[in-house]
């Protein structure tokens, strides 16, 4: 028994200074936790510092020409706040802001309503030829904003597309030039926004609906549940996430409008289109008040995070 028991405490510490000898040491393994961070940050590095050069850095400097009375040629005067006040107590400044946010509804909720729509419909009735419809509808994304405006914009003439079909239809009386109105410019220049980003909502619609489990669909029918019910209490919830996405990308999209108006009125007629990022042009190439162009840019820079941040906390997941 002494014996036996003297041999199993042997193969005991034997085995403890094996497990001692091939186990690392405290310093190598807090070594090798370390490595794979410094090779993560080496591989992060050359997109940061290209980053921190074209859009920081940039940024920096934009915040420091607000604070210049400044044409872009002659030596600058320093102003202070003076620019942001201006911002601020300018109606036409003023008035450009309130009109991005009427291009929100045009940019934003329209087609992610249209989307959350056309995604239901479509996962509900999957027929061949999905992918095709997907790529069709998903077609003003790929096209330039610009080609794009310059194609509505004759669509919206007096003999263009637009009016030819209200004639068509018996509503002659009805047409006019849209891009002309001093109350339908803004809402026929939404509308393009509209018809441009639905196809974006929708795929991300789309693929999101691809990620919910059958049975909860099959549990909300054996519950007498339908196809609106069913929408509403399984498809809305599990898309939280990508309409999260698409109000955030649509919605800076209608903040930081330039293009699409650009090249349909150029801020025509009156004021009446006149956006944030329009008047940032002007200022800055047109009118020479480049330290008011650059307060103007900055003040829209920190709208769009604001918003940008209450849309995450509005549709952040619940713990």
């Amino acid at each position: 028994m002494a014996a036996d028991a003297s041999r199993v405490a042997s193969e005991t510490a034997t085995a403890r200074s094996t497990r001692a000898a091939i186990r690392p040491t405290r310093p190598a393994r807090a070594q090798r936790a370390k490595r794979p961070r410094w090779i993560g940050l080496a591989y992060v590095a050359p997109a940061g510092i290209i980053y921190v050069l074209f859009v920081i850095a940039p940024g920096i400097h934009t915040v420091w020409l607000s604070m210049f009375d400044w044409d872009g040629v002659t030596v600058g005067r320093w102003t202070g706040f003076d620019n942001y006040r201006a911002v601020a107590q300018n109606p036409l400044l003023r008035g450009a802001v309130l009109h991005a946010f009427v291009l929100v509804l045009f940019f934003a909720a329209i087609p992610i309503a249209l989307g959350l729509l056309l995604a239901a419909v479509l996962g509900r009735h999957r027929r061949r030829g999905m992918a095709a419809f997907r790529a069709l509808y998903f077609l003003p994304q790929i096209l330039p904003m610009v080609a794009v405006g310059i194609t509505w914009r004759w669509m919206y003439t007096d003999d263009g597309a637009v009016n030819q079909i209200l004639r068509a239809v018996g509503l002659g009386g009805v047409t006019q030039a849209w891009l002309g109105s001093f109350h339908l410019a803004l809402p026929a220049v939404g509308v393009i926004g509209s018809w441009a980003l639905t196809g974006l909502c929708l795929v991300l619609f789309m693929s999101g609906m691809q990620k919910v489990d059958v049975s909860l669909y099959e549990a909300a029918r054996l519950d007498g549940a339908g196809a609106v019910r069913e929408f509403f209490t399984v498809t809305l919830p599990a898309l939280r996430g990508e309409i999260a996405v698409a109000l955030t990308i649509t919605t800076v999209a209608a903040l930081a409008s330039f293009d699409i108006v650009f090249v349909t009125t150029n801020g025509s007629p009156g004021d009446t289109t006149t956006v944030p990022g329009l008047l940032v042009y002007r200022l800055a190439f047109t009118n020479g008040q480049v330290g008011l162009a650059s307060a103007l840019a900055v003040t829209l820079t920190a709208l769009i995070v604001v918003v940008v941040v209450i849309i995450n906390r509005l549709t952040r997941e619940p713990e």
